[in-house]
């Protein structure tokens, strides 16, 4: 059985903190690959109105990965009915493929509001859950973090300051076009 890690989010846009993130959990945890969902909208995050169009995002997910060992960007959620649910996602996964063990990878804020999630008993009898920290919020793994944010990079692009080493560079020029306002 292949194991797999899902890694959710925006990537609003991808910067290197995602990258080394999923690059440590793997190598740490024996996963096969990391699987970056890039999720079309959180259900939790309704209302957001700075979320760049979902081909966007994850043409600069699948830019900056490449060349990169078993962490490929996905659009299999955006595919999928909205507003995006986990555990609708990972309900299709193991429909489609049967031969795959799934793991989701999530930080420990979202960790400490997981009984919001939909059918979250659910996820967790089916899926092993992988538990980075974050934001003050431990982890069940310790990973190096990398401090920085999407939000972070947004805002050094509308101000108009350097985001090197943030983001690869292969995609600097994309995100300082599809974010400066």
């Amino acid at each position: 059985m292949k194991k797999v890690g899902i890694f959710g989010g925006s990537y609003n846009p991808i910067h290197n903190g995602h990258i080394a993130l999923a690059q440590a959990v793997r190598e740490q945890c024996g996963l096969d690959e990391v699987w970056l969902m890039v999720s079309p909208q959180n259900p939790l995050k309704q209302g957001s109105n700075d979320l760049l169009d979902d081909g966007l995002r994850l043409e600069m997910a699948q830019r900056a990965l490449e060349g990169i060992e078993g962490v490929k960007a996905c659009d299999y959620e955006m595919r999928l009915p909205k507003p995006s649910y986990t555990w609708t996602t990972l309900q299709h996964l193991r429909k489609d493929y049967p031969d795959y063990t799934f793991i989701l990878l999530i930080g420990g804020d979202n960790w400490a509001h997981f009984q919001r999630w939909r059918h979250w008993q659910d996820i967790l009898w089916h899926h092993d859950v992988i538990v980075y920290p974050r934001d003050e919020h431990p982890g069940t793994i310790d990973v190096p973090l990398l401090n920085v944010s999407s939000t972070e990079v947004r805002e050094r692009v509308r101000k108009g300051e350097s985001i090197e080493g943030l983001v690869p560079s292969c995609i600097e020029p994309l995100v300082r076009k599809y974010y400066h306002l």
